[in-house]
């Protein structure tokens, strides 16, 4: 079994998850559906990559705000 990483937001009436890993993401109505499409969603990606390539090292998330002019 392989750990990915994600973020979860909400966006509007949805919840967006996202995967930090590779570039996958999904939304749901609650956390929880958010989380398990997510789940269906990288498991698809996988299951279509042919590269073989190691999983990346992700070691240090950071989240922040800016503010735009």
């Amino acid at each position: 079994m392989k750990q990915v990483h994600y973020t979860l937001y909400r966006e509007g009436p949805d919840f967006v998850a996202q995967c930090l890993d590779f570039d996958v993401s999904s939304f749901g109505a609650s956390r929880q559906e958010a989380l398990a499409m997510l789940k269906e969603a990288i498991e698809l990606y996988l299951e279509d990559d042919q590269t073989n390539e190691p999983f990346p090292q992700i070691s240090d998330v950071t989240v922040g705000e800016l503010a735009i002019a």
